[in-house]
């Protein structure tokens, strides 16, 4: 069965199923098309495969021409998991959000195999891309794949391999980024690696599926830690009338033991605020309780309701309330460059605003229209920029510095400019940082 499966992955007549076509999913499916493999996406939004049989892409940094290329190369979408036997090798790359009281949400990645399982087959593969707690692989998949009677490891392989995606940065593609890869057995482990080795240039073997998952939480809590260290430095730098940034820039010269990691009004994106959580609750299973991961937590949830502090002071010393105020918000996606809403801190300082009766109006280049939300609602369309429009706001807060704001105009015409980003280097008397 291994051997065979290994066989299919060298000479690429081996069938590639990814479930969930969004900011994972779908740049792997190009990279796999790309290789010269069939590719089947599974989704449960029909009009994401709409969209991607008629050639059209929904993500920004995607193009059209890439998904129309690997149409003709043979790719499909599907909302029918039925075909999952037309597939060897079962990617799943889904949503791992928290609850409403700060606890991991599997239901994702559990829906999503529960509704593979009745269509499993001897000799597939199941990979779990979704960033979840140590034991997710091996506690919930495991036992679900072996109530078919497929034994793991023999009849069956399963496989985490975390995703690394980071949506707009233009030095690294899935091909280039080195891939994590723990087994539930070493036969699972050799598929695995072989499977991501077929398209990516680094695949990293480790030890279990645990410490992969494992693996993927450091990562992010390293980044939640560091960035709430330097949000906490912001506000005592504030007080004592010194610029954060100046100083990270300068630290940021020493060329050993320092990396720069930057403040901001809050945390995005679908790892970082999120992330932690999966290990912090985990833990309590082994009754460790992770004082430094939460700590960073809390002084990063908390830079919201600071950008909001710092607005309504300055505000005030124009003898104006945040209560009636037209505030505009420049920039809504969770980092500059991308069209990706998940988790952006712009929408939580939004709706902050909102409920101390701010007007609020956006302006984002990358996202025209506010987007359908589970937990976040605003009728609302970008605003066009211009030196009469921006005029007429009491205030422009700053929250996402993408790199097609006319910064120079925003500065000449705004009343009032809230920098919760560092982008204004030189002081001014209309620009206030946050």
């Amino acid at each position: 069965m291994k051997n065979a499966f290994l066989n299919r992955i060298a000479d690429k007549s081996a069938v590639i199923g990814i479930v969930g076509l969004g900011y994972v999913g779908l740049p792997l499916m190009l990279r796999f098309a790309e290789v010269g493999y069939k590719i089947l996406g599974f989704d449960i939004d029909q009009s994401k495969v709409d969209a991607l049989h008629a050639g059209k892409s929904y993500i920004e940094h995607i193009s059209a021409d890439s998904i129309a290329s690997a149409r003709a190369a043979g790719f499909e979408a599907t909302t029918d998991f039925s075909r999952a036997p037309e597939a060897d090798a079962l990617i799943l790359c889904v949503p791992t959000p928290l609850n409403k009281y700060r606890e991991p949400d599997l239901s994702f990645v559990l829906n999503t195999i529960d509704s593979l399982v009745p269509h499993l087959r001897a000799g597939h593969l199941v990979s779990l891309e979704s960033t979840t707690y140590p034991g997710t692989t091996d506690e919930e998949l495991l036992p679900r794949i072996e109530s078919r009677g497929f034994k793991v490891g023999q009849d069956a392989f399963l496989v985490f391999s975390p995703e690394r995606e980071d949506p707009g940065n233009p030095n690294f593609t899935t091909r280039t980024i080195p891939k994590v890869c723990g087994g539930v057995t070493e036969a699972c482990q050799e598929i695995g690696v072989a499977l991501y080795g077929a398209v990516i240039d680094k695949v990293v073997p480790v030890s279990s599926t645990r410490a992969a998952e494992m693996t993927k939480l450091l990562e992010n809590i390293h980044r939640a830690v560091n960035i709430g260290l330097v949000n906490e430095m912001k506000i005592v730098a504030d007080k004592m009338g010194i610029d954060i940034h100046e100083v990270i820039r300068a630290a940021a010269t020493k060329p050993f033991g320092f990396v720069p990691y930057y403040p901001g009004p809050g945390l995005g994106g679908h790892c970082i605020p999120i992330d932690p959580f999966y290990l912090t609750w985990k833990a309590r299973e082994y009754g460790v309780h992770t004082r430094f991961i939460e700590l960073a937590g809390e002084v990063n949830s908390s830079m919201p309701d600071y950008v909001v502090s710092k607005i309504a002071s300055a505000l005030n010393e124009r003898k104006k309330a945040i209560n009636g105020s037209k505030i505009l918000v420049l920039g809504i996606a969770y980092k500059k460059n991308v069209d990706d809403m998940r988790e952006s801190p712009s929408v939580f300082l939004m709706e902050k605003l909102r409920d101390l009766g701010a007007d609020i109006s956006y302006s984002d280049p990358h996202v025209p229209v506010f987007p359908k939300m589970r937990e976040h609602h605003f009728e609302l369309s970008s605003a066009e920029l211009s030196a009469d429009t921006l005029a007429t706001y009491d205030c422009v807060l700053l929250a996402t510095d993408h790199d097609k704001f006319d910064y120079d105009m925003i500065r000449q015409h705004a009343q009032l400019v809230v920098d919760s980003r560092g982008k204004y280097l030189n002081p001014a008397v209309n620009i206030v940082k946050a």
